[in-house]
């Protein structure tokens, strides 16, 4: 492995920095607007459940098969903030969309727009905050990133919630349409001269290469990367129906109490992300990505494991804090990992892509196998047979994923 020169490593700006600290905050509150709040509204305004239903299974596919294509194109340009920059207007046009016109054909068209969008503009930050601080110095600024994207989630989830309630469902989306503004305003902060666009690819300019990016093919052939890939996919297919088990789990112990424990289980992971991501960034630099690899993977069977065997719903919450862990690890070790993977290659943004798209089908099945489970065997056994399966992805990480980290100076 090739250590960056210290002589060649970028410096950037203090205004680029804070830019893009505030770039991703504001990205994190317009993507809340969406979520959940796109059910209520549309339930308020007489949808029926089939028509929201239509509308979210759409916009899944499309994030799904969206991601690969996503990353090739932040690949192929030459301006990561433009990208960045149409890919948040195309959000909020969405927005607005559905507040001024809730009729099935526009409100489809936003939501397949949203979702597209999205696709992009992931990869696209990812690719500013490498090519802005280069290798040397991304495993913590992927720890900021997702820091304040923790926080803007959090903090949008209350006052989308605070709008909604004093004023109506449809203000949320007036609001996230609002938020484009200054979106704009703390991209345009970032200085475009020091976005180097061959580092936020996944090359390093310093080696003078000039060689194209690696083709597909070579870059699926790599045993790392498949193995980093398998890895993802069990972690998603044990981990993405714990929450919406136990918030039903929750709902029939304590319905009185549901919705508030549902949010401290929402709130409190977030809480524990932003207060633990950048350590994970930093540390990740020192230790390498293999023992909080292992440390992310290892909590997930735990907490299945707690949610199967515990019964009081205020220790369920606090098992939930869990989840925070693996999330700040995850936020940190997943981009980061796959920077390392894919040096020189060109290929960064599309391996996002790639390793996005294992997560989505991950996600996609977890929901359904839990939900088998528990209709035939009760939610204990769905806990257990979820921990089942991130034992073996704790097994599958700690045993086949090689140490990514370059060799230092």
């Amino acid at each position: 492995m090739v250590a960056e020169p210290a002589c060649t490593s970028p410096h950037p700006s203090r205004r680029s920095l804070r830019g893009l600290d505030w770039f991703v905050f504001l990205v994190a509150d317009l993507q809340t607007g969406f979520g959940p709040f796109v059910a209520v509204y549309l339930t308020s305004e007489k949808w029926t459940q089939v028509e929201i239903g239509l509308v979210l299974s759409v916009a899944g596919l499309v994030a799904l098969v969206g991601q690969m294509p996503g990353g090739a194109l932040v690949d192929a340009a030459r301006s990561e903030r433009t990208v960045a920059a149409v890919a948040v207007t195309l959000i909020a046009a969405s927005a607005l969309t559905y507040a001024t016109l809730p009729v099935f054909p526009a409100v489809l068209a936003a939501a397949t727009v949203h979702a597209a969008a999205s696709c992009v503009l992931g990869p696209a930050i990812a690719a500013i905050s490498l090519g802005l601080v280069g290798h040397g110095a991304i495993g913590e600024r992927f720890g900021r990133n997702a820091r304040f994207a923790s926080l803007g989630a959090g903090l949008s989830a209350a006052v989308m919630g605070g709008v909604g309630y004093f004023f109506s469902t449809s203000a949320v989306f007036f609001v996230t349409a609002a938020l484009l503004f200054p979106a704009l305003f703390v991209l345009r902060r970032m200085a475009w001269q020091e976005i180097d666009p061959e580092r936020a690819h996944g090359n390093m300019p310093e080696h003078h290469s000039h060689e194209p990016p690696i083709d597909v093919r070579n870059l699926l052939s790599r045993r790392p990367l498949l193995i980093f890939g398998g890895c993802i996919l069990l972690f998603h297919l044990a981990n993405a129906a714990m929450l919406p088990l136990m918030g039903s789990v929750l709902t029939t112990r304590s319905s009185e109490w549901a919705t508030v424990l549902i949010a401290a289980c929402m709130v409190g992971p977030q809480l524990v992300v932003a207060a633990f991501s950048p350590w994970v960034g930093r540390q990740a630099q020192k230790w390498g990505r293999r023992p909080l690899l292992i440390a992310g993977f290892a909590a997930l069977p735990v907490r299945g494991l707690l949610f199967a065997t515990v019964t009081d719903p205020y220790l369920l919450v606090a098992a939930q804090l869990l989840d925070g862990l693996t999330a700040a690890v995850f936020a940190v070790m997943v981009p980061l990992t796959i920077a390392d993977l894919t040096r020189d290659t060109g290929r960064f943004n599309l391996t996002q892509g790639i390793v996005g798209t294992m997560m989505g089908v991950g996600a996609a099945l977890s929901p359904t196998l839990a939900g088998y489970v528990t209709d035939f065997y009760g939610s204990p056994a769905a806990f257990l047979s979820l921990a089942a399966i991130a034992v073996m992805g704790l097994a599958a990480v700690t045993l086949l994923m090689p140490e990514t980290r370059p060799a230092a100076d």
